[in-house]
């Protein structure tokens, strides 16, 4: 197994590590972040981080193979979902239709892919709308984990200085990623409309 595949599994092994971790009882916190709460967004950095890695290096090494392929769009799926449904039940109450929105975008991009794929290989790229909504989703699942306030705080009026800079910063992500998330699931379904017929 070369180099980019192991990454890839060492992303997904990260997964349930960051999901046990608000179980495990951590007490403290840094200027009222909870000290859980940094060490998931660390994992989760790392995991992007591995993300962007395992592909440069498939890339750079001309080590691109199927199971490369099969895995590494899964384990950024899995990592991303996991994370925002972490959120939905933690303090900063990511309202749970972002993460719907998200997974149905996934499952309608998946089974397309299949379906291309048994009809002859026909692979269909990538928009920008799709890497924008994955820039998007990495940052503001980031900055998300550390900001103690709810999803949409900044409209309440209450919160100023960092607080209020953190809370408008994640939530326009939020916001952009899932927009982004909407139309790149329009584009590859526009892509694949021979498939529908």
């Amino acid at each position: 197994m070369n180099l980019p595949n192991k990454l890839t599994i060492f992303r997904i092994i990260l997964v349930p590590i960051m999901v046990i971790i608000p179980y495990l009882g951590i007490k403290g916190d840094f200027y009222g972040i909870p000290y859980s709460f940094l060490i998931m967004d660390l994992i989760f950095i790392i995991a992007s981080i591995t993300d962007k890695l395992d592909g440069y290096l498939a890339r750079k090494n001309n080590e691109i193979t199927t199971f490369g392929k099969f895995l590494d769009p899964l384990a950024d799926k899995i990592l991303v979902l996991s994370a925002m449904l972490i959120l939905v039940d933690s303090s900063y109450h990511l309202p749970v239709w972002i993460p719907i929105i998200v997974l149905t975008r996934e499952f309608i991009v998946s089974g397309y892919r299949l379906v291309a794929v048994e009809k002859g290989g026909k692979v269909i790229a990538a928009s920008k709308w799709g890497k924008l909504k994955t820039v998007t989703q990495m940052i503001a699942v980031i900055g998300a984990f550390i900001d103690i306030n709810n999803f949409g705080a900044c409209f309440s009026g209450t919160l100023t200085g960092f607080a209020l800079f953190l809370n408008i910063f994640t939530t326009l992500m939020m916001i952009i990623q899932t927009i982004a998330t909407v139309f790149s699931g329009y584009d590859y379904l526009r892509g694949a409309k021979s498939l529908l017929k």
